[in-house]
């Protein structure tokens, strides 16, 4: 019996066992790794130019955001089985262009499909996109997506903007809102509360806007002296905002509170997408240059580990 309850019990852990995934955008593969051990479980290809990745909420289905390469923008999304750790399908989308930003809620899927100014929602239970919608901006890059799912919002590149989705109505009526921002917003991130979408400038140095979603209105823009600055999140408990540059090689520590400055955290070359573990302890940081994704320790903001990768990691994801 008691070898009988130890198997039962070993099987319930292996089956929860958590999964880092990590996508090298150059050699078009996504990664498997264990969070704990730090070692790769396996590798599988993707379409050309995986930027983005998301899992759903039952950490069974991963969808790659297959981007495309400079001259070949790409149209499809890579359906992935976590724990087999295999492409189901490759899932094409007829006239939406270099799918990028990705979110999940439940088993559905939205993204962004830059090339062509919309959102999208990829359904992987009923398999099928079920939802489309112009962002009315160029460059939809960057994408969030609130429990319920009754709103959206993007950065765009191209416009100096954030559109933001009111679906309360949807689909009989949708009602979208530009806010003007910094120039060239790229990473962006709600906070846990949803209180505040801070949303930073890829341009040098400049800045952070913070909306206040309640308004509708940037009430503040934080001065940077970034020089790209790629991605921004949210510790798990507010307390902070991590801003990675790839340029400049750091990560900026933000007090959320103050909105001061607190650290600038060194970093292997090209520091980029950024992933906060569940626990909260850690934030995983995809530095795309030099082929590693580095581990920071967030009670003192040191590199305690780190991944090597393959070729330009960027997307990040976590299935428990």
């Amino acid at each position: 019996m008691k070898r009988l309850a130890f198997a039962l019990l070993f099987a319930a852990l292996t089956a929860r066992a958590d999964t880092l995934l990590i996508l090298n955008k150059s050699d078009a593969t996504l990664m498997f790794v264990d969070p704990v051990t730090l070692k790769t479980l396996g590798t599988i290809p993707t379409g050309d130019g995986p930027h983005e990745v998301a899992v759903s909420d039952d950490g069974k289905i991963a969808v790659v955001a297959n981007y495309g390469t400079a001259p070949n923008p790409g149209t499809t999304l890579s359906v992935v089985d976590v724990p087999n750790r295999k492409e189901l399908r490759r899932v094409a989308l007829p006239g939406l262009l270099r799918p990028h930003g990705i979110t999940a809620v439940g088993s559905r899927f939205w993204f962004t499909a830059e090339g062509s100014r919309v959102i999208a929602r990829y359904d992987a239970a009923a398999d099928r996109i079920d939802f489309v919608s112009g962002s009315g901006a160029d460059t939809t890059h960057m994408i969030i997506v609130p429990r319920g799912e009754k709103t959206v919002y993007t950065a765009n590149i191209g416009s100096n903007s954030v559109t933001v989705f009111d679906l309360s109505r949807a689909p009989r009526d949708i009602f979208i809102k530009q806010i003007p921002v910094v120039k060239g917003p790229e990473g962006m991130d709600l906070a846990p509360d949803a209180s505040e979408l801070w949303v930073a400038s890829r341009v040098a140095n400049g800045g952070i806007a913070i909306i206040d979603p309640k308004s509708g209105t940037v009430t503040q823009t934080l001065p940077t002296t970034t020089k790209v600055a790629n991605r921004v999140k949210f510790t798990n408990d507010g307390k902070w905002v991590l801003v990675s540059d790839t340029d400049a090689n750091v990560v900026l520590v933000f007090d959320a509170a103050t909105k001061e400055m607190i650290k600038s955290v060194e970093m292997a070359e090209g520091p980029s997408g950024i992933l906060m573990a569940p626990d909260g302890q850690r934030a995983f940081v995809a530095c795309a240059n030099a082929k590693k994704v580095q581990i920071m320790e967030l009670k003192s903001f040191s590199i305690t580990h780190e991944i090597e990768t393959g070729n330009v990691p960027d997307g990040l994801a976590y299935a428990r």
